[in-house]
């Protein structure tokens, strides 16, 4: 992986959210690829727009930084999906999508947020754990692996 030269990373007062729409679909699909091994597919995001799930870009320009899914129950926010784009991590983007979330998480009467992450994304696991999210528990094979296996995934939580 290249690092960014200097002038090429985005001023943090140039970066806006806006509603992740079909529009933003084909980049946000390409980030997707590139950041992961088992990425969500178009269906799974059309899908999660369909039912009205919470789902934001981060973006600067026309350039794609990050993205967010999340679905909102009674009392809590599901976290399904946080993406830096890998072009533009290490640079702080997932704190500032955390935050937004958790803004909009408490602006609709939220107590919690939940996620899941693989037990082998350690640097994942890094940023939820500074932000204040807290390991509550573990689901077996909860992800699909390499060569047909699965891998547990950790539940991690955070009050509101």
């Amino acid at each position: 992986m290249s690092a960014l030269p200097i002038a090429a990373i985005p001023a943090p007062d140039e970066a806006r959210f806006e509603p992740l729409t079909l529009a933003w679909l084909d980049a946000v699909l390409a980030v997707e690829q590139r950041a992961y091994t088992h990425p969500w597919t178009r269906g799974n995001f059309t899908d999660a727009l369909a039912a009205g799930y919470q789902a934001q870009v981060l973006a600067a320009g026309d350039e794609l930084l990050g993205y967010f899914i999340a679905m909102l129950g009674v009392d809590e926010v599901h976290l399904l999906n946080i993406t830096v784009a890998p072009a533009y991590q290490r640079q702080g983007w997932a704190r500032v999508l955390l935050d937004a979330l958790a803004l909009w998480s408490r602006g609709r009467g939220a107590q919690w947020l939940w996620l899941e992450v693989r037990v082998s994304n350690l640097r994942a696991r890094q940023i939820y754990e500074a932000h204040g999210f807290s390991r509550v528990g573990e689901r077996k094979r909860y992800y699909p692996a390499a060569d047909g296996e699965r891998e547990d995934a950790v539940v991690m939580s955070l009050p509101l």
